[in-house]
């Protein structure tokens, strides 16, 4: 059986009823590590696509590209929950709106936007955790945040239902979105299901199935393609031993992040520009 790499990136197609902690905790059985970690969860109702680093990588997160991130959206007309989603007990009932009233609403729900996040959302009052909350029966006051929504492409759409296509920015919430779009339209809305296809330059079309995890088949890959398009300096090995020790090295390309690799193509650190150096910002150094 070939070795698989604990240092790497894994791409997850997450299905429904899991939480995004029962696929870390699948991906650490298949990679033989403790140290997995994920750019963005997705709620459990919800699948599509996850993106975890493991060993070294856990380091890296926070560079891993993750705009646009890209949705398949089904929204229902005519019932909000306290949830925003199918999920949740109802709160509202309404007539189904127009159909032509719900497509020329999708315009003030596109470009940057004040969005007020769920109720049921991780988001922190207080010091507790919004869900918290609001499973005690304790109405979270949730201030609106900037969001963006690069926009929406209409699948299909019936009398009391749209399928769209959602672009948007990180730290937006589409159940939020169906239930906005719902008071748009003066009725009442909730996301029915939700699939994430897209993060960034990452496709679900290229993620692993948890049936192929548990199967052993797991295709982990090098670090360095969680990173995008960052710039690549390879080094050589005098540079690498200077980058290990966190020291300062030339700088032989332009721009202001750069991803140093060996002479073998390995992924040794994440540098800065400090004027023409690179300075040493996360090293790979054991895991």
């Amino acid at each position: 059986m070939r070795a698989i790499s604990t240092d790497a990136f894994l791409l997850v197609d997450k299905p429904a009823g899991l939480t995004s902690h029962d696929v870390v905790a699948i991906v650490r059985r298949a990679l033989g590590t403790r140290k997995v970690g994920h750019s963005g969860t997705l709620d459990p109702f919800a699948t599509g696509l996850l993106v975890l680093l493991a060993g070294r990588g856990t380091r890296l997160i926070r560079f891993v590209p993750d705009d646009p991130k890209e949705y398949q959206a089904v929204i229902r007309f005519g019932r909000e929950t306290d949830t925003d989603d199918g999920t949740g007990q109802e709160t509202r009932t309404a007539a189904p709106p127009p159909p032509e009233l719900v497509r020329e609403s999708l315009a003030a729900l596109t470009g940057s936007l004040s969005q007020v996040p769920p109720a049921y959302s991780a988001k922190h009052v207080n010091g507790q955790r919004a869900y918290a909350l609001a499973r005690r029966g304790d109405a979270p006051d949730l201030p609106p945040v900037p969001v963006v929504v690069h926009g929406w492409d209409v699948v299909a759409q019936d009398a009391d239902s749209l399928t769209a296509r959602v672009s948007c920015r990180a730290g937006t919430y589409i159940r939020a979105l169906a239930r906005d779009l719902g008071r748009l339209c003066h009725s009442a809305a909730h996301l029915e299901a939700l699939r994430r296809t897209r993060i960034g330059p990452f496709s679900v079309d290229d993620a692993d199935t948890i049936e192929r995890l548990r199967e052993g088949g797991a295709r982990p890959q090098p670090l360095r393609l969680a990173l995008g398009d960052i710039i690549e300096q390879v080094v050589d090995p005098e540079d690498a031993r200077r980058v290990a020790h966190g020291m300062r090295i030339a700088a032989t390309l332009p721009g202001e992040r750069a991803a140093l690799l060996d002479e073998q193509g390995e992924l040794i650190a994440i540098a800065v520009r400090a004027g023409d150096e690179w300075q040493p910002d996360v090293v790979l150094g054991s895991a």
